[in-house]
């Protein structure tokens, strides 16, 4: 079996065409401490390739939540992602929101933790979602840009120069 990069579940080079099905197996999809993937149930265990990650974040919803129990009931920022197999997961500590940038393209590479070890990759159209969101912070001496969910800032990419220029110009 494989998974593609675009979230298509293969078996034996053909697409599993039912939803409910590849469902199925995601639920007992598991990652290894070498990193390799497993469908594992109570009586088999088989190995599973995966092209990128096992998950395609397809949707994102942004809310403003408020816990009125809290003690400090602020409202704050949620973002919640939806899977290409409807799971939904909302970016907090445990379900951190990660961005690999190609340390030559610069093409940024986004994702979400779905379940331990296991991450959907943040599709183009919702990252862009997501950058549209994005506001610069210094994080360890250094200016990012980044989202907030649940109190959680999540850096995206180094903050350009034009916002190091005090008149907003790019430093050369």
């Amino acid at each position: 079996m494989r998974i593609a990069r675009d979230g298509t579940w293969f078996y034996r080079g053909s697409p599993i065409g039912r939803k409910e099905l590849v469902c199925l197996f995601a639920s007992v999809l598991k990652r290894e401490a070498d990193g390799t993937y497993m469908l594992e149930t109570p009586v088999e265990r088989g190995r599973i390739e995966v092209e990128d990650a096992p998950f395609v974040a397809v949707e994102m919803f942004w809310r403003t939540c408020a816990d009125p129990f809290a003690p400090d009931p602020k409202p704050r920022q949620c973002l919640t992602f939806r899977t290409n197999l409807d799971e939904m997961v909302t970016a907090d500590a445990d379900h951190p929101i990660r961005v690999h940038i190609d340390p030559r393209t610069r093409e940024p590479r986004p994702y979400v933790m779905v379940r331990p070890g296991l991450e959907a990759r943040i599709n183009r159209a919702v990252f862009y979602e997501l950058v549209a969101l994005a506001q610069p912070e210094t994080v360890d001496g250094r200016q990012v840009l980044g989202v907030w969910s649940e109190h959680v800032f999540f850096p995206i990419d180094e903050a350009p120069a034009a916002l190091d220029a005090p008149n907003g110009t790019a430093l050369d």
